[in-house]
């Protein structure tokens, strides 16, 4: 949801709505990073954070965090004001940073030790909470080495482990595979997955395929405002008028295809793309929202006519992105 004013209701304690931000904005002097932003984000959504450089995106996580208060504004967390009680509001969000700053000269154990004590867990759950972070985040057999010593990789699943010691039921993850190898992107991948099954996430990343493979929603911000929110099929969906669909048949074109085709609610054109051993490939322009590949295949099989291939041409979520951020900046004209 954008920016809007709008107010929105209190949330009752049973509500699937974990975090809330409700007219938050942010300033440092007289920048304004965050204007107006409200969104709500739901149990078990994988959220991916979109945005060039200076969009607000840090801004947004740290305020999520509790790093630092709105100028404006409320924020939830399960249900609870983060202006109300922050320090009983914290212990529901594990945050990783862009920059994970950890102690060196620390092992691996004695930094989670120390980890959970700040996140207040009951002594008596500290070293079963510790183990089961350890195996989660596979640095298990590194317990013991100083953090100094581990690779970047490691230290990455340090910070993630770090981030999940008080178990929260948010995990806010700025910039979570930054440096890191491809077999090391590849796992943490993996992990935010898995952290996902129980967890509200939100990424910040500049790797838009990692949102794609690893997120089920996308929030595209700009200018300290939030410009489109939803799955890349639906943010694809809201800024094409017409979509393209290639269909490839074994029959002729010639009388009945044709014919079928221009019965079919929705199609607008048809171009015969070509015509080579025994096949022949169609453009079809489609008006957007129609859901026609459904409709074309039932079509197909009940004139019992070969259907080779189906293929509907979508936006990718750099076309998305791109086209959102240009025309909320549209480049200037030299006179």
């Amino acid at each position: 949801m954008s920016g809007s004013p709008e107010k929105l209701k209190t949330l009752p304690p049973e509500n699937p709505v974990l975090v809330r931000l409700e007219n938050v904005t942010k300033s440092f002097g007289s920048f304004q990073a965050l204007d107006q932003v409200s969104l709500e984000i739901l149990k078990g959504d994988i959220v991916g954070l979109l945005g060039p450089n200076g969009a607000g995106k840090t801004t947004a996580m740290r305020i999520l965090s509790g790093y630092f208060p709105p100028t404006s504004g409320k924020v939830w967390i399960a249900g609870q004001d983060m202006s109300g009680q922050p320090e009983k509001v914290k212990k529901h969000v594990g945050y990783l940073p862009e920059t994970v700053h950890l102690y060196g000269d620390m092992s691996v154990m004695e930094f989670l030790d120390f980890a959970v004590k700040v996140k207040g867990v009951p002594a008596a759950e500290r070293s079963k909470r510790i183990e089961e972070i350890l195996f989660q985040c596979g640095i298990w057999e590194v317990r013991r080495r100083l953090i100094g010593q581990l690779s970047k990789g490691y230290k990455q699943r340090v910070g993630f482990a770090q981030a999940l010691a008080g178990d929260p039921e948010v995990l806010v993850l700025d910039e979570p595979t930054t440096g890191l190898d491809p077999e090391q992107i590849h796992k943490i991948r993996m992990l935010i997955r898995e952290l996902g099954r129980t967890r509200t996430v939100l990424i910040s990343t500049h790797i838009l395929p990692e949102v794609s493979m690893v997120c089920d929603r996308v929030l595209i911000m700009n200018e300290g405002r939030v410009l489109a929110d939803g799955s890349v099929e639906e943010l694809a969906a809201g800024l094409v008028e017409r979509q393209e669909v290639l269909l490839t048949t074994g029959d002729s074109t010639d009388g009945e295809i044709l014919k079928m085709l221009e019965r079919v609610t929705g199609i607008d054109q048809i171009h015969i793309q070509s015509t080579k051993a025994g096949k022949t490939t169609l453009k079809l322009v489609v008006s957007a929202g129609a859901e026609i590949g459904p409709v074309l295949t039932r079509l197909f099989v009940e004139k019992n006519i070969p259907l080779y291939e189906l293929r509907i041409s979508r936006l990718s979520l750099e076309e998305i992105f791109l086209r959102l951020v240009v025309q909320e900046n549209p480049p200037a004209v030299a006179l």
